[in-house]
């Protein structure tokens, strides 16, 4: 990247006022680069990227002086003028057309509003409206494509700005930045900062705070700090959002000691700037990640001892580092942490502690944790409420007293609408049976097969096994002979002839022996006589 040198060498930048930058107007809300790079809207550089011009319209613009140049001269009178194409003006006369940001916000939101398939033809409507009657006119609407997120037509509506003889202005190019960076073009919004350098135009910080941002979050931090170093050569000094996306792409690529260093440096050598709660979550949420969560929560507590007020992102980034180290259950404590300090719970940090509990099998934490999550307002997603309701059924048939936890859970999806997959099934059809409430599962075996499902011949045999303990041997032919559930297994037909053995039923258990050999299937019970011998018949 080049800067140009005055006299003496030092940096030399065109002393014109910058408008506000288009990443500083309100954006409608958008998922952030990472969990962490929550900065505050007037600084939105750094969940922003950008777009590019091409080598070819820079050399058009070259050639047609289409750009603003700060080219200094004399006149007859001596005195000092600005040249911009073949027009001679006074210093006073060469301003950059600025955005209004109230009518970047209104374009923005009629763009949004309509279907993306109609947004090109809607601007071509704009334009003929006499939208691109001034340059004002044109960087409001480049900018209210930024921020709609339509960095193509931006860009077609950049090459459009000759034709209206358009010059455009550092904003302008500020605005091209910012697309091309959406684009994730980010060579050329490399190439469109060195045209800005190489003439002059006037860079804001939050200009190059985008352009490191989008470097940073793909992880080239070499070129990340080569915009940086190029900030300070031209007099525009790094602000905390530039340093916080510096250090949330050195933790990205596991650089986290540098990212711990930087924040050192900036609390003891910086003068005009300091942390704020996204740095430290920023270096935290490396020291998680790589399973350091202890010096996580030591820069917590130091974020607190500062006066910082922690967000709801800062605390997750605990929860994930503890449960990633298998030590979900330190999660409560953040949530006692978090209720203390007047910072609420999200459904995140719910889902995310009872994701660990489960993992780890820590399940009557896991069912706290529901409980809790519940009580505090929050809906369980389908698919955690299913694993939840397998893992609380599974334990239950070792500590019986979590059983009623499970029908508990089990009749409230049910009579809530919530999906209850086949596996979930099958787990409450057998938790049912080990407590002996074989109606209750006998009727959830029929409803099930009733919406197509077909219940694994585990959770057939456990149905079958306690209607015999009950001596209910009649229905249990009946549920055995249902067509519905296929050719049983020989574990099936184990089941029914030994409790007929047993009874000293051997006429049926010889039946139901000839049943499973016409359906393909050998027992391994044999029909016995009162004595316990097998029956001739019956031997292979």
């Amino acid at each position: 990247m080049r800067v140009l040198n005055g006299p003496g060498g030092t940096a030399r930048t065109s002393m014109r006022t910058m408008p506000p930058h288009p990443s500083s107007l309100p954006s409608p809300p958008h998922p952030p680069p990472s969990p962490l790079l929550h900065l505050p809207s007037q600084h939105q550089p750094c969940s922003s990227r950008s777009v590019i011009i091409s080598p070819q319209h820079l050399r058009t613009i070259r050639r047609s002086n289409l750009v603003a140049r700060s080219s200094q001269s004399r006149d007859s009178r001596g005195s000092s003028v600005y040249r911009t194409g073949a027009v001679l003006t006074q210093p006073s006369e060469v301003q950059e057309q600025s955005s209004c940001p109230v009518r970047v916000q209104y374009l923005a939101e009629r763009i949004r509003a309509v279907p993306a398939r109609d947004r090109v033809e809607f601007v071509r409507l704009l334009r003929r409206d006499g939208q691109m009657g001034s340059l004002s006119g044109a960087n409001d609407l480049l900018a209210a494509l930024a921020v709609a997120r339509e960095p193509d037509v931006a860009l077609q509506v950049f090459d459009e700005m000759p034709a209206h003889g358009l010059v455009p202005d550092a904003w302008t190019f500020s605005t091209l930045i910012v697309c091309h960076c959406l684009k994730n073009s980010l060579d050329d919004a490399t190439r469109i900062l060195d045209f800005m350098v190489e003439n002059e135009l006037r860079l804001s910080v939050a200009t190059f705070t985008t352009l490191v941002n989008s470097f940073c979050r793909k992880g080239e931090m070499q070129k990340a700090f080569e915009v940086v170093g190029v900030m300070k050569k031209v007099g525009c000094e790094p602000t905390i959002q530039t340093y916080n996306c510096l250090i949330k792409g050195l933790c990205y690529v596991g650089r986290v000691e540098e990212a711990y260093e930087m924040l050192g440096k900036i609390k003891k050598e910086s003068i005009s700037i300091e942390p704020d709660i996204y740095t430290y979550t920023a270096v935290m949420d490396g020291f998680c990640k790589v399973g350091r969560s202890p010096e996580a929560k030591e820069l917590l507590d130091e974020a607190l001892e500062a006066g910082l007020v922690p967000n709801v992102v800062t605390y997750n980034t605990l929860f994930n580092g503890y449960c990633k180290e298998g030590k979900p259950v330190k999660g409560f404590g953040v949530l006692k942490l978090m209720k203390e300090r007047d910072c609420t719970p999200d459904r995140i940090s719910y889902i995310t502690l009872i994701h660990g509990l489960l993992k780890w099998g820590k399940i009557r934490a896991a069912l706290r944790a529901y409980k809790e999550m519940v009580g505090d307002g929050f809906e369980v997603e389908e698919r955690m409420l299913n694993t939840l309701l397998r893992a609380l059924c599974k334990i239950s048939w070792k500590e019986r007293d979590l059983l009623d936890d499970a029908y508990q859970m089990f009749e409230k999806m049910r009579s809530t609408g919530c999906a209850i997959d086949e596996s979930s099934y099958g787990f409450i059809i057998q938790t049912l049976s080990v407590g002996n409430r074989n109606e209750e599962a006998l009727f959830n075996m029929e409803h099930m097969m009733t919406m197509g499902h077909s219940p694994k011949m585990i959770s057939f045999a456990r149905v079958l096994r306690a209607l015999c303990r009950e001596g209910k041997l009649g229905k249990a032919l009946s549920v055995l002979m249902d067509e519905r559930l296929g050719h049983p297994s020989k574990e099936v037909y184990n089941v029914i002839i030994n409790e007929f053995n047993r009874q000293g039923r051997w006429l049926c258990a010889r039946n139901v022996y000839g049943m499973a050999l016409k359906q393909g299937v050998v027992p391994e019970k044999k029909p016995e006589d009162a004595k316990g011998r097998v029956l001739a018949k019956s031997r292979q």
